[in-house]
């Protein structure tokens, strides 16, 4: 995701799902290494029924992505890592956005 390229509505999105500290802990922790939910819940402290919300909201404004899995003993693993994304936050961005505006 390119700031140019978003419309006023998904810059609007985006700018909310950022906006949650725990939102930021996990795009942070994702960028080091995609990780499946119960690890990475239990490295940033937080319940696996938060993350999931968390990374819900993450996923519907592409900004991480999921990967089921199977281990090797058979148990379905959701993965997730962060997509490559770029909002640049200028006036002229924000201008720019607002005239695409429908809400």
């Amino acid at each position: 995701m390119e700031a140019a390229t978003v419309n006023g509505d998904e810059f609007v999105e985006v700018l909310a799902t950022l906006s949650n500290p725990h939102r930021l802990r996990v795009v942070a922790a994702l960028s080091q290494q995609r990780n499946y939910v119960s690890r990475l819940a239990r490295e940033l402290g937080i319940s696996r029924a938060l993350l999931q919300v968390h990374l819900r909201k993450l996923e519907a404004v592409g900004l991480v992505e999921s990967q089921l899995e199977l281990s090797e003993d058979g148990k379905a693993m959701k993965f997730y890592e962060v997509l490559d994304f770029a909002v640049a936050l200028t006036p002229e961005t924000i201008a720019e956005a607002v005239q695409t505006l429908t809400k």
